[in-house]
């Protein structure tokens, strides 16, 4: 029997991301009414927005049919429009919980979430029973499963009905073992810009699993009209977007602006519609060049977009098409040296070769170096942390450039008086090409991303262990 009157709730299960939900149903001697799928109400009441494409229903009309057990690449709302079932769920996802079995019935009155990767399998206790499920992927021939036998000895499923008793396919029989399971790997995390310095990073930070994939710019067109189709983006959970055009002088030239808008803002927002449409979270790379610089102390996430010159305006915009994405994290960061030429490795140099430079000295900042922003975004993911725009810089007090410049020659054992500071005047008074206008104050307020529980690396602790 149908119960009336639920409240919706929750119940959580041992497999983590399965959740039984209990659901209203109105009803009088006419018949029921209820709300299969009601996405405001839901996720108020802590659903995941998972993003249904495709709803299906599954008619059994004798008793005793059993279906599974089946792990797919998508995630399932499965509930009861008619009768009652038995099911059984199994983890079936890489991990320490692989294995784990869950069993409850289901009747209109309740409704179940399961994730992808979770192998289910429905026993029908009622004739003419028929349930219904939203996937968030539409069916594919090139889509991966994972499959258990339902008489496996380990999982040890105890079915209402003895499966000697029941009609089950020569298919579902025919299925491995527990032991014999090749395990559904996690979506996959795809990282842009792999061959520059931050995409470096990532990959010491990531690593070399199976689902990360790292991609140079010529793997990946980002302008191409056959983005999205370049790959089967459903199998994915996250980009990582860490190319960019970062030759900031070059920007204010003809050809610089154009290849600095493709780049940073088109190619971003073709970025953002891809992940919008596929429900993948999105990180994004920003700059403190968003910002001009002329505010009191660090500037918060949320402080108003003024660039000074080209390739900060292409970093706003890119900002602003990112925001689109549901899912989607802007990591903005400020003055980075990672694996490559930077400033400190410039300054190393002339101090070893006997030049004393001159240093701009009225622009303050901390250095980030890639290896902490690599470290900050796998927090973030890993977290799961608020979707949103992140400061992430170095820590402790902020510093001039020529106060870099001196603790670079410092620390390699030569005298920091050599290194004289100037003005950011003086200092590009005899470029030969355009100077992009640069903003004087960089720091950023890092409080935000502190609350997650990162602890962020003091600048000049990460500038004496990169030397």
């Amino acid at each position: 029997m149908t119960t009336f009157g639920k409240a919706l709730a929750r119940i959580e299960t041992p497999i983590p991301g399965l959740v039984v939900w209990e659901l209203p149903v109105h009803g009088d001697s006419r018949g029921w009414f209820k709300e299969n799928w009601q996405r405001e109400k839901m996720i108020a009441a802590g659903l995941p927005d998972f993003g249904p494409v495709q709803n299906n229903v599954s008619f059994n009309d004798a008793v005793g049919t059993t279906r599974g057990i089946h792990a797919e690449p998508w995630d399932k709302w499965v509930s009861v429009a008619t009768g009652r079932i038995f099911g059984a769920w199994v983890d079936l996802r890489e991990g320490p919980t692989f294995g784990t079995v869950f069993t409850t019935e289901i009747d209109p009155s309740r409704a179940i979430l399961v994730p992808r990767g979770v192998g289910n399998a429905y026993q029908t206790l009622e004739a003419d029973t028929a349930y219904t499920y939203l996937v968030n992927d539409h069916w594919s021939p090139d889509a991966e499963y994972t499959f258990l036998n339902l008489a496996d000895e380990t999982a040890a499923i105890a079915w209402p009905i003895p499966l000697t008793d029941v009609e089950i396919s020569p298919k579902d029989l025919a299925h491995p073992r527990l032991g014999d399971v090749v395990p559904m790997a996690p979506r996959k995390t795809l990282v842009l810009g792999a061959n520059g310095q931050l995409g470096r990073a990532l990959r010491l930070e990531l690593g070399d699993a199976p689902h990360i994939e790292y991609a140079a710019r010529e793997d990946l067109d980002l302008a191409s009209p056959d983005l999205v189709s370049a790959r089967r983006w459903r199998d994915y959970g996250t980009i990582i977007n860490a190319a960019a055009y970062t030759a900031v002088d070059l920007a204010e030239t003809a050809k610089g602006r154009r290849d600095a808008w493709a780049a940073n803002a088109t190619g971003v927002a073709g970025l953002a519609r891809l992940a919008a449409r596929n429900g993948l979270t999105l990180v994004h790379i920003s700059s403190d060049y968003v910002f001009d610089g002329t505010r009191e102390g660090g500037y918060p996430e949320d402080a108003p977009f003024a660039p000074l010159g080209v390739y900060g305006q292409t970093k706003a915009a890119g900002d602003a098409a990112v925001a689109v994405a549901p899912r989607h994290y802007v990591v903005r960061t400020s003055w980075v040296i990672g694996d490559g030429r930077n400033f400190v490795r410039t300054m190393a140099s002339l101090a070893e070769r006997g030049i004393d430079p001159r240093v701009v000295d009225d622009q303050v900042g901390r250095l980030t170096f890639t290896s902490e922003i690599a470290r900050g975004i796998h927090h973030l993911l890993a977290t799961d942390a608020p979707f949103g725009t992140y400061n992430l810089s170095g820590g402790g007090e902020p510093t001039t450039w020529a106060d870099i410049a001196r603790a670079v020659f410092e620390h390699t054992g030569h005298d920091p008086a050599r290194v004289t500071g100037v003005s950011t005047e003086a200092y590009f008074a005899s470029a030969a090409g355009p100077v992009a206008p640069r903003p004087r104050n960089s720091v950023l307020d890092l409080s935000k991303i502190a609350s997650t529980g990162f602890e962020v690396a003091d600048a000049r602790e990460s500038l004496v262990s990169y030397l």
